[in-house]
C-alpha cells in the first residue's frame, strides 16, 4: 500500500494481502489517539502513539507491518528512529514514522486548515530534512493525500508520494509511466493502486537531503495525469520514512507546511494569488507604488499574505504584471524588517536572508505575461512584532 491513511487495524490483514512483493511501497495504519504535546524531546515506542511539536504538527509511530519494537525520538523539530527491531514480513514495509500537517484517521494537527479544497489553494509551501543511514532498506518519502470529499478519517482515494531517497530493492506500487519536471525537479513517475487507494510516485533520480516546494505542484501533475480533480480535497501533508530492515538512525530533521486559502490560479507548475486562514494570524498588504511610461498606470502590483506563528511565518507573494509586456525573467526585489531572517522559500531563488532581499525567477516560471502573475514565497524567523516586507519592485521598477 503506501502508509499512513490506509484501512484501520482490523483490516491490516486483508490490506497487506493485497501488497505487492519485497521492495513495493505499502501503506502505514493511523494513529486513532494523540499524547500530549511535546515540549522536551519525547521517546514514542507506542505501536501508534503521536504527539505535537511547535504547536502545529503531529508527529507519529506509526508501526503496522511487524510485531517487533520500534521507538522515536521527538525534539522540537521532528523526530528519530531509535529503535527498529525486525524485519518486515507481507511484503509492505514495517511502518511509516513521520511527521503531518492536517488530519489523519481524525488526529487533526492544531489549528489546520485541512481538509481544503484544491481549488480553493493558492499555495502549499513546505520543507523537510532528513538524515538517512547506511545500513537499513526503506524509502523515504513526502507523502501527499487527496479525496473527492473533505475526509478526516479513513483511507483517501489518491496518495501521491514523492521520494527523497530509496535503497535497494525498494520500488513504488504499480510500474513506471515515464518522468516529468514538477517543481523545478526531474522525476520518475509511477502509477498504480495498492488494493485500497490509487497511488502516484515522484522518485528523485539521486538521494535529496532537505529541499522545499509547493504541494500544489505535485497536485496539479497528479489533476492533469487524470489520478485527482480539482474538486477534490487536500486533507494531509506528510514526511517520514518506509523502513522494511533496520532503520535506527533515520531521521526528520525539520519539517514545515503551511496552506495558503484564497483567489488563485495555476499557470506553468506555480500558484498565483491567495490569503491563508486557520490557526494562525492572517492579513495581506500591497507595497511600494510609482507609475510608469507615460501611462500613469503601475506596472506591477504586488500582494503579500502572511501566516504567523510565535517567533514565526510564511509569506505567499502575488506579483501582478500590469504593464502592457511581458515580464521575461524577473528579479522582486524588497526589503525584510529589522529582526527577520529568510530560512527557506518555493518557487524563487531568494537571498540574502536579511535586510534588501532579490528573489529570482526559477526556470519554469520565467515569464509573467502582460496582465498575469506568478507567485512566490518564503519561511522565515521574526522577533519582536512581526511586521510584513516592503519596497518591492520588479526588474527595478517600483510596485504599488
Amino acid at each position: 500500500m503506501s502508509r499512513l491513511q490506509r484501512a484501520f487495524r482490523s483490516t491490516r490483514k486483508a490490506m497487506l494481502s493485497a501488497a505487492v512483493a519485497l521492495g513495493v511501497a505499502v501503506g502505514g495504519l493511523v494513529a486513532l489517539t494523540a499524547a500530549p504535546a511535546a515540549h522536551a524531546d519525547t521517546r514514542i515506542c507506542d505501536q501508534y502513539g503521536s504527539t505535537t511539536i511547535q504547536g502545529r504538527y503531529v508527529v507519529q509511530n506509526n508501526r503496522w507491518g511487524t510485531t517487533a519494537t520500534q521507538c522515536i525520538n521527538v525534539t522540537g523539530s521532528g523526530f528519530q528512529v531509535t529503535q527498529a527491531d525486525g524485519t518486515a514480513t507481507n511484503g509492505g514495509p514495517k511502518s511509516y514514522p513521520s511527521v503531518f500537517y492536517g488530519c489523519h484517521y481524525t488526529n487533526c494537527s492544531p489549528g489546520t486548515n485541512l481538509p481544503a479544497q484544491l481549488s480553493a489553494i493558492s499555495s502549499a509551501p513546505t520543507s523537510v530534512s532528513f538524515n538517512y543511514v547506511g545500513n537499513a532498506v526503506y524509502d523515504a518519502a513526502y507523502d501527499i493525500w487527496l479525496d473527492p470529499t473533505a475526509k478526516k478519517d479513513g483511507v483517501n482515494k489518491t496518495e501521491i508520494m514523492v521520494w527523497y531517497n530509496q535503497t535497494s530493492p525498494v520500488q513504488p506500487v504499480g510500474s513506471r509511466v515515464g518522468t516529468a519536471n514538477v517543481a523545478g525537479r526531474s522525476w520518475t513517475v509511477w502509477t498504480g493502486n495498492n488494493g485500497s487507494n490509487d497511488v502516484i510516485s515522484f522518485v528523485a533520480p539521486s538521494a535529496i537531503g532537505s529541499w522545499n516546494f509547493d504541494v500544489k505542484a505535485f497536485a496539479n501533475e497528479t489533476i492533469s495525469r487524470g489520478l485527482a480533480q480539482n474538486s477534490w480535497y487536500l486533507t494531509s501533508i506528510q514526511a517520514g520514512f518506509e523502513p522494511w530492515q533496520n532503520g535506527a538512525g533515520l531521521a526528520v530533521t525539520s519539517f514545515s507546511s503551511s496552506v495558503n486559502i484564497g483567489g488563485g490560479s495555476t499557470t506553468g507548475g506555480s500558484t498565483t494569488g491567495g490569503s491563508t486562514t486557520g490557526g494562525s494570524t492572517t492579513g495581506g498588504t500591497t507595497t511600494g507604488g510609482s507609475t510608469t511610461g507615460g501611462t500613469g498606470s503601475p506596472s506591477c502590483k504586488v500582494t503579500v499574505t502572511p501566516q504567523t506563528w510565535a517567533g514565526g511565518y510564511t509569506a505567499n507573494i502575488t506579483v501582478a504584471n500590469t504593464g502592457p509586456t511581458a515580464a521575461n525573467g524577473w528579479k522582486v526585489g524588497f526589503t525584510l524588517p529589522s529582526g527577520q531572517s529568510i530560512t527557506s522559500a518555493w518557487n524563487a531563488t531568494v537571498s540574502p536572508s536579511s535586510g534588501s532581499v532579490t528573489a529570482s525567477n526559477l526556470s519554469y516560471n520565467a515569464q509573467i505575461p502582460a496582465g498575469g502573475t506568478q507567485s512566490f514565497g518564503f519561511q522565515g524567523t521574526y522577533s519582536g512584532t512581526y511586521a510584513q516586507p516592503a519596497g518591492f519592485t520588479l526588474n527595478g521598477t517600483s510596485c504599488s
